[in-house]
């Protein structure tokens, strides 16, 4: 939008702690506001008098809004003369909410997309303008996918006020009953349950990486799984065949060396953890993890499914 030549301002949230230092850090959209020269505000809540009155001051013809992590008041949205134009990271109807994208990965889909639509009052139930869409790769992370989206999502946005000048755009009511939810992604749905299928916990773990991490209970410590591999043919891994462990208990390590990697019990076969981090440790390739540890035969916890 800078290169584009509008007059812009930036209203984001307020400097927060970041890290063990606590140190207070601003938005990344504060920081590349103040490197080009524009006006920065920051609100708690801006639907809070002296963020209206901020906004009115300012007279916006057009207001956008990109994960902003606030909720907007009937005042706000009477302010610009244009209306509110907000990216969303999912194609709408669907996955409305707080974690779209990560939600779309843990629900297996392979197609998702960036939606531009005008912001009313309710949670996503804007007329939407317009929508880009991409395939999700098998092992596409929700670190991978976030970055993808927000460069098509930036594109989709330039594509929209362009439209929205030349008055060619249509906005088209959302269907209701196509609509889904997502909220946001709490502690207790990055516990991995061992007992679902081998698919459903690697779109688990790869939803969450790079935050919050899907983690699993293992001789009484909490182990964050980075990275998984789905195990093609179990008859052969590298040289093993899995289905010699076909009795083996849904959690159970069934391999785990520093040859081999490790291998765990699913509900339907066997997964690969790829990558995983100890408490108090550093994040590993899980050959290299297996250095000095006896993991064989280990078994982690199931905790429940979302």
């Amino acid at each position: 939008l800078i290169a584009e030549g509008h007059e812009l301002a930036v209203f984001t949230q307020p400097d927060r702690p970041k890290d063990r230092g606590h140190a207070l850090t601003m938005p990344p959209v504060k920081q590349t506001a103040l490197e080009a020269g524009l006006p920065v505000f920051q609100f708690e809540k801006i639907r809070y008098p002296e963020g209206v009155e901020a906004l009115r001051a300012f007279a916006p013809e057009l207001m956008v809004t990109a994960a902003f992590g606030q909720l907007l008041s009937e005042e706000n949205l009477a302010i610009p003369q244009y209306g509110t134009v907000n990216v969303h990271g999912s194609l709408l109807p669907k996955y409305r909410g707080a974690s779209p994208i990560q939600t779309a990965i843990i629900e297996g889909e392979t197609e998702t997309g960036v939606t531009t639509m005008l912001t009313n009052i309710g949670m996503d139930t804007g007329d939407i303008l317009l929508t880009a869409k991409t395939e999700i790769g098998e092992n596409e992370t929700y670190g991978e996918l976030y970055e993808r989206l927000a460069e098509l999502g930036a594109e989709l946005l330039k594509e929209t006020i362009a439209a929205l000048e030349a008055g060619t755009l249509e906005p088209i009511p959302q269907d209701d009953e196509l609509a889904t939810r997502c909220r946001p992604i709490k502690k207790r749905d990055a516990l991995v349950d061992f007992t679902l299928p081998s698919k459903r916990i690697h779109d688990l773990v790869r939803g969450l990486n790079p935050a919050p991490v899907a983690f699993a209970e293992l001789n009484g410590q909490n182990i964050k799984i980075f990275e998984t591999r789905l195990i093609g043919d179990p008859a052969d891994f590298r040289g093993v065949d899995l289905t010699e462990y076909e009795n083996a208990v849904p959690g159970e390590c069934v391999i785990a060396n520093a040859k081999k990697g490790l291998v765990v019990r699913t509900g339907d076969g066997f997964i690969e953890i790829t990558e995983l981090g100890f408490p108090g440790g550093k994040r590993l390739a899980a050959k290299a993890a297996m250095n000095g540890k006896k993991l064989g035969g280990a078994v982690f916890g199931c905790g429940e499914s979302r």
